[in-house]
């Protein structure tokens, strides 16, 4: 099944997406630079993972277990 049709899947690569765009920033931010059009979507998913990187770390600390246990 796709990840499109599957709430659990979606969150994971939500949340995988949202970690690699926060530590790519942080070792090359000239990449993120721009903040319109299609790579203005990295730029917002890094930027949530810097701002809110508490509350990233435990929903991928949740689906971590979720993954592994369930």
């Amino acid at each position: 099944m796709s990840a499109l049709f599957n709430f659990h899947s979606f969150l994971t690569v939500v949340l995988l997406g949202i970690c690699a765009c926060t530590y790519l920033k942080m070792h090359f931010p000239a990449i993120f630079e721009q903040r319109t059009g299609f790579r203005g979507f990295f730029w917002k998913a890094a930027r949530i993972g810097e701002r809110l990187s508490p509350w990233v770390a435990v929903g991928c600390f949740t689906m971590g277990v979720s993954i592994i246990f369930f």
